[in-house]
């Protein structure tokens, strides 16, 4: 019976993972739930999967909490704030740490678990795009056990040859990949909502259209995200780092089907593609079991009904926060956490309708042309610039509003 500690248990991939859990039940048992603020929800998973502890980031939110279940037959300890999310995240009764945070906050977490040791299951990209190689040291160290969540990544890993993976990923020889007769790492994407639409008509962008994903439901920073490209750059490194490979070995390729999840290109010619259809229960399932199988929920791909499967190269002038983080990934600096915590904030202000669609990518490159981006593996350090990033992107912001 695996113990795991969910990070983000409210959001679409928290969701999906306990809906995981809940069917293989006689395999996974919930140790401890976290949330940011979605006290109504976290409570109902509280009371249906009777965690040892639920962590929220605010007090009050805590506090409301412990009221919403005061009475009930739930004997679940609500804890509050950072420190709290790392103990859950370190204890040493837990096997399994699911790290779906979004963003730059799910790193300190993430990386406690890393450094106990356990078995991580990563959806948080922003670990390694702020972190990478300090993140990736840390998990060979500890001799921690890292699954990638993100179907894309967890799709390459499937086509992977079982050996030199078997352990962790972090624990993989340098050259890999290259051994093992890898050419070229094939990163697939949907290109989103906008794909077609034509780049003088993206400035009217909304949120809601924006959040419209045409394939993937998932939350409305993440939509965004997939609507700019961005998550694909951010996923773009994420490869980089966790496969050990350069950025030459990975191609970006459109695919708006969402069919193909991604490819592994062999040097005899051979191309492996992971394929299913677009639910996140899969990966999920893979990386809870792994190197076993279960139920994960999901409908069999249908393929008389898919039809056919279409690819294109992505065009950067339609997708500049793709071209952004593909040559953040080149240098050896910090300028992906620059550029990370530049978007979080660009986007958070584009969901608030501060500031236009196509204002994000500019903002962003403003951001990594003014910010200092010194090359460190110091966690503390790291955060630092992550947080000077975010106030220049608030004067950008500012900017755009006189």
């Amino acid at each position: 019976m695996q113990q795991i500690t969910l990070l983000g248990s409210t959001g679409s991939i928290g969701r999906s993972t306990l809906d995981v859990i809940a069917r293989n039940s006689n395999r996974f048992q919930v140790f401890a739930l976290t949330a940011h603020n979605n006290v109504s929800l976290l409570a109902q998973q509280c009371l249906e999967f009777m965690p040892k502890f639920a962590v929220l980031s605010d007090p009050q939110k805590a506090a409301e909490l412990r009221d919403t279940l005061a009475g009930k037959t739930c004997e679940t300890e609500v804890l509050c704030g950072m420190a709290a999310f790392e103990e859950v995240a370190s204890d040493s009764q837990v096997d399994t740490v699911v790290a779906a945070i979004v963003g730059s906050v799910g790193l300190k977490p993430t990386m406690a678990a890393v450094k106990s040791g356990k078995k991580v299951l990563l959806a948080n990209k922003e670990s390694l795009v702020m972190a990478g190689k300090a993140f990736m040291d840390a998990v060979d160290h500890h001799k921690a056990t890292l699954l990638p969540l993100d179907s894309e990544h967890n799709a390459i890993f499937q086509c992977l040859p079982y050996k030199g993976f078997q352990d962790s990923l972090g624990a993989a020889k340098p050259d890999a990949l290259k051994d093992s007769g890898i050419a070229k790492i094939l990163l697939t994407g949907s290109g989103g909502p906008f794909r077609e639409t034509p780049i003088a008509d993206l400035i009217a962008v909304t949120p809601d259209q924006a959040c419209a994903h045409p394939n993937w439901s998932m939350g409305r920073k993440i939509s965004v995200d997939s609507a700019t490209m961005m998550n694909k750059g951010l996923e773009f490194i994420e490869a980089r780092w966790l496969f050990d490979v350069s950025p030459d070995d990975i191609e970006v390729v459109i695919h708006p089907q969402s069919v193909i999840h991604s490819m592994a290109q062999y040097i005899d010619g051979s191309v492996l593609a992971q394929m299913g259809n677009p639910d996140m229960r899969t990966p999920i399932a893979h990386a809870l079991a792994w190197p076993e199988r279960v139920e994960s929920g999901v409908a069999h791909l249908d393929f008389f009904e898919v039809a056919r499967l279409d690819f294109s190269r992505p065009d950067f002038e339609r997708f500049p926060c793709l071209r952004l983080a593909i040559d953040a990934s080149r240098e050896s600096s910090t300028i992906a956490a620059v550029m990370n915590a530049a978007n979080e904030v660009a986007v958070e202000a584009f969901l608030d309708e501060k500031i236009r669609y196509t204002d994000i990518a500019t903002i962003v490159e403003s951001v990594m042309n003014r910010c200092d981006s010194p090359t460190t593996t110091d966690l503390e350090a790291i955060v630092s610039i992550d947080q000077q990033a975010r106030i220049i992107a608030q004067e950008e912001i500012r900017s755009k509003q006189r």
